[in-house]
C-alpha cells in the first residue's frame, strides 16, 4: 500500500476508511463522547419499547429452538448505551430472562446505572448460543469511498480532517474484486461507491462467534441492481443530516450491502415483514373498544401509532434484515414466520 494509494499517514488526506475509523472511535471520537448516538440520531430502538419487545420475543422463539438450554446469550452488538440490551431483559418472561446471559458489545466505555446483569465488551463473546442482534451496527464499520476518475479508472476517494477529497490511486486486489462482484461501477466519472468488505468480514466474524442460534443485522440497506450511483455516505449531528467530515464532531455512516454480507442459508427482509412476523401491526384498534374501554383504546392507538412508526414504508420499515442461522435446521424464515404456530 503506497501513500498514492491511501494517503499521507504523516498528515495528509487519507482513505475514508482509516479516517472514519480516528473520528468515530478514536481517543475523542464520535462513538466514545458520553452523549452516545441517542443524542444525535433516533434509531428503531430509541423510538419505542415495542422494538426491543419484538427482539424479546425472537430470542424467546430462538430459546425455544435450541430447546431451551440451561444459559442463552443475547449479544447486542453496536450497543450504544445499552438501551436495547435493557429493553430486551425488561420484556422477557421470568423464566427466559432467568437464563439469558446478556452482552452488551461497545467500543465506548460501560455506561454507569447500567443493569449489572449485562456484561460490557469490546468484542462479542466465542462460542455461545442465542440471538447476536446487530441494530444499525454494520453502517458506521468504516469503509473505503471508490470513485470513477475522467480517465475512467476507479481510484479511491482521500480525505482530510475537514473533509475536503482528492482522487487517490486505483483500486485493485482484494476491493477491486469486490467492487466487480457486488457494485461494478460503469464507465462514467464521478459515479461512486462504498466498498463493503470490511462489513463483510466484520459480519462475518460476528456470526461466526455463535456456536448456535440466530444472528441478526438491520441496517440502512440496498442491493445489488440497484446501487445508489453516487454512494450514500453521511454525516449526523444533533440530530441532523451533514455532510460527512471525519473530524470526530459528527456520524459517519453509508447504507449496507446487506446481500454482500450475507452466508449460505441466510434471508433478507424488510423490517416491516419481519416485525409483522414478531407481532408488530400499526393497524388501528377496533373504535368498539373506545366506548367498552376508553382507556384501554388509548393505549391501543399509542401502541398502533408507535408501530407504524417501526414498519412505515419509505423509513424505518425499509430498513433491510438479514437473518443468518447457525447450527439450526431450516432457513431463518422458519425462525420469524411462526407467529401462527407458536404458543407466545
Amino acid at each position: 500500500m503506497t501513500n498514492d494509494e491511501h494517503g499521507d499517514a504523516a498528515g495528509g488526506p487519507r482513505g475514508w476508511r482509516e479516517a472514519a475509523e480516528t473520528a468515530l472511535y478514536g481517543p475523542g471520537g464520535f462513538y466514545r463522547r458520553p452523549e452516545g448516538p441517542a443524542g444525535h440520531f433516533r434509531t428503531s430502538v430509541h423510538a419505542t419499547p415495542l422494538y426491543a419487545a419484538a427482539v424479546a420475543r425472537l430470542l424467546c422463539r430462538v430459546d425455544r429452538r435450541l430447546g431451551h438450554p440451561e444459559e442463552v446469550a443475547f449479544v447486542d452488538m453496536g450497543a450504544g448505551r445499552g438501551e436495547l440490551t435493557a429493553g430486551v431483559l425488561a420484556a422477557l418472561p421470568a423464566d427466559v430472562a432467568a437464563r439469558v446471559r446478556a452482552y452488551a458489545v461497545e467500543r465506548a466505555e460501560r455506561p454507569r446505572g447500567l443493569d449489572p446483569r449485562i456484561a460490557w465488551r469490546d468484542t462479542p463473546p466465542a462460542g455461545v448460543s442465542g440471538l447476536l442482534f446487530a441494530n444499525e451496527w454494520l453502517d458506521n464499520v468504516p469503509v473505503d469511498v471508490a470513485e470513477v476518475a475522467a480517465d475512467g479508472t476507479v481510484r479511491h476517494v482521500l480525505v482530510r480532517e475537514d473533509g475536503s477529497e482528492a482522487l487517490g490511486g486505483p483500486v485493485a486486489g482484494p476491493d477491486a474484486a469486490w467492487l466487480a462482484r457486488w457494485w461494478p461501477l460503469a464507465d462514467e466519472p464521478g459515479l461512486r461507491a462504498e466498498i463493503g468488505r470490511p462489513r463483510d468480514e466484520a459480519w462475518a466474524a460476528a456470526v461466526a462467534s455463535l456456536a448456535r442460534g440466530l444472528a441478526v443485522a438491520v441496517d440502512y440497506a440496498h442491493a445489488k441492481g440497484n446501487r445508489p450511483p453516487f454512494g450514500t455516505l453521511t454525516g449526523f449531528r444533533a440530530g441532523r443530516e451533514t455532510p460527512p467530515v471525519p473530524d470526530g464532531s459528527c456520524d459517519l455512516t453509508a447504507h449496507v450491502a446487506l446481500d454482500a454480507c450475507a452466508g449460505e442459508g441466510a434471508e433478507l427482509l424488510t423490517q416491516r415483514a419481519a416485525l409483522a412476523a414478531l407481532g408488530v401491526s400499526g393497524g388501528r384498534p377496533p373504535l368498539a373498544l373506545a366506548s367498552t374501554d376508553p382507556a384501554a383504546y388509548v393505549r391501543a392507538l399509542s401502541r398502533a401509532g408507535q408501530a407504524a412508526e417501526l414498519t412505515a414504508p419509505g423509513g424505518l420499515g425499509d430498513f433491510g434484515w438479514l437473518l443468518q442461522p447457525v447450527g439450526l435446521p431450516g432457513g431463518a424464515a422458519l425462525l420469524v414466520d411462526v407467529a401462527d404456530h407458536e404458543e407466545e
